[in-house]
């Protein structure tokens, strides 16, 4: 800016009242000076906000660090990027481990059996699974309840009529719906595979109440639901070895899709915005680069009338 106003007012023409035309050439900028109070404002307010930063991420740290569970650690899961997809195979099998073994306790009450269609069943398989279960519906006629067959518009039914039968039948405990477990637990699905896969015999010092096993993974230890997987606990249709480990990783893979049944869609969509962004951005570049040259590399002269 200097050299490009002292080529001008240098100019001969200017020789002669070369400071009025630099305070009418500042008159025009506009950018403005700023004060020594406010740089100094502005400073501080930055010091603050960095050290409020550091603090708040050592007290996350140090809360971390006293909790009382371990946490999980971070599986390679297939469906793991931003160009990845939920294994449906996988998700198959998951809904075999819950409705084998997750379903005497747990219910899945926002998930209905349309919803299975075209992700981990066909539609005759889907109503062939809502047929082996008996709804009630009504009331009737004569205004009584009955039982008929599921159809694909019902949702899975829970194992208990209500929670207090369900702590009745748990000594108390409650299980959760399993719907979004995977949104609702800090670590997701790695949360899931590390429970179900981390029962251990509780160390020196921790006490477990009657009906309590304990599970590193679980806030305090202690938790009142034993350890549902084992190697062969049940057996795959597709004939995939039931290991511990598999039944947990397939189950989890399952619940990541019932709390979030549109991440296909999502991570499809996510594949159109960037392609398409990607040929805006060269569109855009080339407008800016030859178009708006002209404008861009123009040069502006104030030109002060003769006395």
């Amino acid at each position: 800016m200097a050299a490009s106003v002292g080529r001008i007012c240098g100019a001969g023409l200017f020789k002669s009242n070369k400071t009025n035309c630099l305070r009418q050439i500042k008159s025009f900028s506009t950018t403005r000076e700023w004060t020594t109070g406010k740089k100094t404002l502005f400073g501080s307010l930055g010091v603050l906000a960095g050290g409020a930063g550091v603090l708040i991420y050592a007290l996350d740290k140090s809360v971390r660090a006293s909790d009382l569970e371990l946490h999980p650690p971070e599986n390679p899961w297939s469906h793991s990027g931003w160009f990845k997809s939920l294994d449906h195979a996988s998700i198959r099998r998951g809904y075999e481990v819950y409705k084998q073994v997750c379903a005497a306790c747990h219910s899945l009450r926002f998930i209905a059996y349309r919803n299975l269609v075209g992700v981990s069943h066909t539609e005759d398989e889907a109503k062939a699974e809502a047929e082996e279960q008996m709804i009630t519906d009504g009331p009737d006629e004569s205004g009584n309840m009955f039982q008929r067959p599921g159809k694909l518009s019902d949702y899975v039914p829970g194992p208990y009529a209500n929670e207090e039968a369900a702590r009745a039948a748990n000594n108390g405990a409650f299980p959760p719906d399993l719907s979004y477990i995977v949104l609702a637990r800090h670590g997701g699905e790695d949360y899931i595979f590390s429970l179900l896969t981390g029962y251990y015999d509780a160390p020196a010092g921790v006490i477990l109440r009657e009906g309590q096993f304990f599970n590193p993974y679980f806030p305090g230890g202690a938790i009142s639901m034993a350890q549902a997987l084992y190697n062969e606990a049940i057996e795959y249709s597709d004939g995939t070895p039931a290991t511990a480990s598999q039944l947990a990783k397939d189950v989890a893979t399952f619940l990541k899709w019932t709390s979030e049944p549109e991440f296909d869609d999502r991570q499809r969509l996510l594949i159109k915005v960037i392609g398409i962004s990607t040929i805006l951005l060269a569109i855009t570049y080339y407008a800016k680069r030859f178009k708006w040259s002209s404008l861009k590399t123009r040069k502006i002269e104030f030109r002060p009338k003769n006395k």
